[in-house]
């Protein structure tokens, strides 16, 4: 498999509008009902659905891992930011073919954000490019990135059984997928005016499961096109859709438009965990939902894709999900 890694975003996001975001409760899936075969499990994948419709994400309870493990992830990531530059400094790289990338540099869609970057499935093939420090950072991380990745799976395998799809619909190409963790941390608001540490932007791939440190994630209404605080209790898991769902879905269910605010109490450390289809599968329209009232609406594309799409003069004009969109006087 090739080391490609990527920023995992569209970079040029649409535009949005400002205002004060409204605090909101988002819809909670109980993932432990998930692993049941009775009216359970169909109940709450009519929840998935409702869901992923109207809002694009929802909030995980029941998961099954544990608190320890989600606080010495959160730990793993503080130090990491908190170790010496120079031990940062060698993953710092403008090219984003490496296994593993730091930045701390504010451009783009960066605000006030430094990020850390890899992959994380197979476990075995990536954690050895990981940090060495600090010490415990491979070991609290990956146990974090295993547990992750099979609620992912169980998810995703829920989301396309939402879809009428089937819960196997991909056979193995889920099993076989990309896990990227991206390990963010932004600091305390201190500067007037200073609001925004990641700028509005959706994510490539399936799904991307956040587990914050402290508020500060925001999403936009895909319907009111206003800005939503985040409010997630302690211990819950936020997933939102990406960009390949979209496409997959053929636009019954949207990426999630979403920006990070800084605190003005607290620094912050989140981790994002990233799924999708690996680096050079296609994910196109399912065949099950296009017909002559849907027709094909997005252009087959891959991770490889997205990643040649980030250094062109397209991602000037309009988001990763923009360029898969079928304009209908094609």
């Amino acid at each position: 498999m090739s080391a490609a890694l990527l920023s995992s975003i569209s970079l040029v996001p649409p535009p949005v509008p400002n205002g004060e975001p409204e605090p909101v409760q988002m819809p909670v899936i109980d993932f432990s009902k998930l692993q049941q075969t009775d009216g359970s499990r169909l109940a709450v994948i009519r929840d998935v659905e409702t869901a992923c419709r109207e809002i694009g994400c929802f909030q995980v309870i029941n998961h099954g891992i544990s608190k320890s493990v989600m606080e010495r992830a959160l730990s793993a990531a503080n130090d990491f930011f908190k170790s010496p530059a120079q031990s940062k400094a060698e993953f710092m790289s403008p090219d984003i073919t490496k296994p593993v990338r730091y930045d701390c540099s504010n451009e783009g869609i960066n605000k006030s954000r430094s990020y850390l970057k890899h992959y994380a499935h197979p476990l075995e093939e990536w954690i050895k490019f990981w940090p060495r420090e600090p010490p415990s950072y491979r070991i609290k991380m990956g146990q974090y990135a295993v547990e992750i990745r099979r609620v992912a799976l169980c998810l995703m395998h829920a989301i396309l059984q939402s879809l009428g799809l089937g819960q196997a619909y991909l056979g193995t190409k889920l099993e076989e997928g990309i896990q990227l963790l991206a390990v963010n941390s932004y600091p305390q608001s201190t500067q007037p005016g200073v609001t925004l540490g990641l700028a509005p932007h959706s994510d490539y791939g399936f799904i991307t499961i956040l587990l914050p440190s402290c508020p500060g994630l925001e999403v936009m209404d895909p319907k009111t096109k206003v800005w939503m605080s985040v409010q997630q209790p302690a211990d819950t898991l936020h997933v939102h859709i990406g960009d390949h769902l979209e496409a997959l879905s053929n636009g019954k269910y949207r990426t999630v438009v979403h920006r990070a605010a800084l605190h003005s109490e607290n620094s912050r450390v989140s981790i994002a965990s990233i799924h999708g289809l690996a680096m050079n599968e296609k994910v196109r329209s399912a065949e099950e939902l296009v017909d002559e009232q849907n027709p094909v609406m997005y252009k087959e594309s891959s991770f490889r894709d997205f990643l040649d799409f980030l250094p062109s003069k397209e991602t000037k004009n309009k988001s990763y999900i923009d360029s898969l969109r079928i304009d209908a006087a094609e």
